[in-house]
């Protein structure tokens, strides 16, 4: 995993990238056509930037990737999961501040 990048995550390697990785993940389920993943990927990339290597930012493509999003039940996006040793820990949907993400992220780090 890259130090603050974020990754982009489809079907078949969900289990892999997230489920089975050391480090929290915090994965936003998203579309290229969504106007509001688009206001929070700005924050994501921050965050990806400030956590470096104690957190992993995952993408995917709810469009691209139905398997995924249909097992965690992803009704609107964005839905941010974050994940901690392969269990989800907080579920966010919609916009939120980037205050209340660090606030759910600094629990788990």
């Amino acid at each position: 995993m890259a130090e603050g990048k974020i990754s982009h995550v489809k079907d078949a390697e969900f289990e892999q990238e997230v489920i089975k990785c050391p480090v929290p993940v915090l994965v936003d389920f998203w579309a290229t056509w969504c106007g509001p993943c688009q206001m929070i990927a700005p924050v994501l990339e921050e965050l990806a930037q400030e956590y470096g290597s104690r957190v992993k930012i995952a993408k995917m493509n709810v469009d691209e990737n139905p398997a995924t999003p249909s097992l965690f039940g992803i009704r609107a996006i964005p839905t941010l999961i974050l994940f901690k040793g392969g269990e989800v820990v907080e579920r966010i949907t919609g916009v939120v501040p980037k205050d209340q993400l660090k606030v759910k992220l600094e629990k788990v780090v």
